[in-house]
């Protein structure tokens, strides 16, 4: 079903975000009938290009990498688009920008703010100067939302003099990943999960997101920034909380949401004991990935040679509520890894009396496998009896593989967040009292690392991270999936 008619300004339209995720997010709504055919699209930069230019841009960087661009849809999608300079330090642009709107007079006008965070404040009050700001219109805020928790207030407060907070529609596009809002399916759709969804039955949970790219063109934003704050504060918290929420009253947006900030009010306090114990951070030493050498992080463009900055992070969390007392949370992501993966692995109990002989002295027994990427699919792993005379058990598994199981193309996650910004839907985005909740609890576990005068462990690139973080896991009995 198509979207009302709207008008979208993408600030930061020339930058990488823009032309690698956003346009062909759009693009693909557009390709598939689900944008209106009134449906603008206004691109920002400082840069000082004409339309011409920046089409033609698109065309050479942008185009080349989507699937089915024909000649006539390509066409037809950047018939929508135009392009403003607007120096954000100056109010020129602002005012053309105004009166560019001005003449489709759509119902909805989306602001995505796909720039540096310090310069929220500054767009949003330009916004506001020049009438931009009215109820029908909605500003996307990307991460990271701030440095810390004090900053983050700052920025949403500044953002929140000017727009209401139902007009901030505040992204983490892993929630709009079809298997992570699939979890709520999983989880209050079926009668034969939930009753098991518990610390009686599970014993503990893994949430991985690893990537192989390092740092890329960002080294000097990520040497600012960290795995900390880049990961875990936003995407993997957020992926906790739709694995550990109660159920919702309703599929209301609110609701959704303040089961979410439930859990992250229940999350056991880092305190200084804890943040040592619980903790691992790590950085990347050369080695290979995919077969191919790579530098240390400490060797990547715009990194400072005596950076402590965490490329990985590992880290024990307890949810201190009746549904989860005792039951671990292993949270872990990092750059340069074996492989590109998000996962959520649920490891259940084994049974109470071992009738059967064990295939495995550690064998896992039961466990449910949600993968995010590369591929979306849902994998719960079970003990049969192996085909012959004796009783032996072996590992084998039920598979939903969404691309097997559901024909056709299936929406990415920004595709679905735009459409659904366009469309008013507040649920897959994150509500301010959540986003500072989720700062107050990792803030002590910056403030610890600061004061320890030990470095990041070293990893080699290519490798699932440091030593550390599956002694972390050892210690509690466990191990991450790929080590089983």
């Amino acid at each position: 079903m198509p979207t009302p008619d709207f008008d979208m300004v993408l600030f930061g339209g020339t930058g990488d975000l823009a032309k690698r995720k956003l346009l062909p997010a759009l693009f693909d709504a557009h390709r598939d009938g689900h944008l209106s055919a009134r449906g603008r699209i206004v691109a920002t930069g400082s840069q000082a290009l004409t339309r011409a230019d920046y089409l033609g841009a698109l065309e050479r960087q942008v185009r080349p990498k989507l699937d089915g661009a024909t000649e006539s849809n390509w066409l037809e999608f950047i018939a929508r688009i135009d392009y403003i300079q607007i120096d954000v330090r100056e109010t020129g642009g602002f005012d053309a920008l105004a009166a560019r709107l001005a003449e489709s007079a759509a119902p909805v006008a989306v602001c995505y703010l796909a720039t540096a965070p310090h310069l929220f404040t500054t767009i949003c009050e330009q916004l506001a100067r020049v009438g931009l700001n009215t109820p029908n219109v909605r500003v996307v805020l990307e991460k990271p939302l701030g440095h810390d928790l004090t900053s983050s207030e700052t920025i949403n407060t500044s953002v929140g003099r000017f727009f209401d907070e139902t007009q901030i529609y505040r992204i983490d596009h892993y929630l709009g990943k079809e298997s992570v809002q699939n979890l709520m399916a999983i989880r209050f759709g079926n009668a034969l999960l939930e009753p098991l969804w518990r610390r009686e039955w599970i014993r503990d949970v893994q949430i991985t997101i690893a990537e192989e790219l390092g740092v890329e063109q960002r080294g000097d934003f990520y040497d600012r920034t960290g795995a900390l704050r880049d990961m875990v504060q936003n995407h993997l918290l957020q992926l906790l909380c739709m694995v550990a929420m109660e159920p919702p009253a309703s599929l209301e947006e609110d609701a959704i949401r303040d089961e979410k900030l439930k859990i992250l009010k229940a999350l056991k306090p880092m305190h200084a004991a804890d943040a040592t114990a619980n903790t691992v951070r790590g950085q990347y030493r050369a080695g290979a990935v995919a077969g191919q050498p790579v530098a240390g992080y400490l060797e990547e463009d715009g990194i400072a040679l005596d950076s402590r900055t965490e490329t990985f992070v590992a880290i024990k969390a307890e949810i201190a509520n009746w549904r989860w007392a005792g039951v671990p949370f292993f949270l872990r992501t990092g750059k340069r890894m074996a492989s590109r993966v998000a996962e959520i692995v649920i490891r259940f109990h084994d049974v109470p009396h071992a009738l059967f002989p064990r295939p495995l002295a550690q064998s896992p027994q039961n466990r449910l496998v949600i993968r995010l990427q590369p591929e979306e699919s849902i994998r719960l792993e079970l003990l049969v009896k192996q085909p012959g005379d004796t009783v032996e058990l072996r590992q084998t598994s039920l598979d939903l593989d969404f691309s097997e199981s559901f024909k056709g193309r299936r929406a990415g996650a920004y595709e679905r967040l735009l459409l659904d910004v366009i469309r008013g839907k507040l649920g897959l985005f994150m509500r301010r009292d959540e986003q500072a909740q989720a700062w107050r609890w990792v803030a002590p576990i910056l403030d610890t690392w600061a004061t320890l005068p030990q470095p990041p462990k070293p990893y080699t690139a290519g490798t699932w991270g440091p030593a550390a973080s599956s002694a972390l896991l050892s210690r509690n009995g466990a191990a991450w999936h790929e080590e089983v």
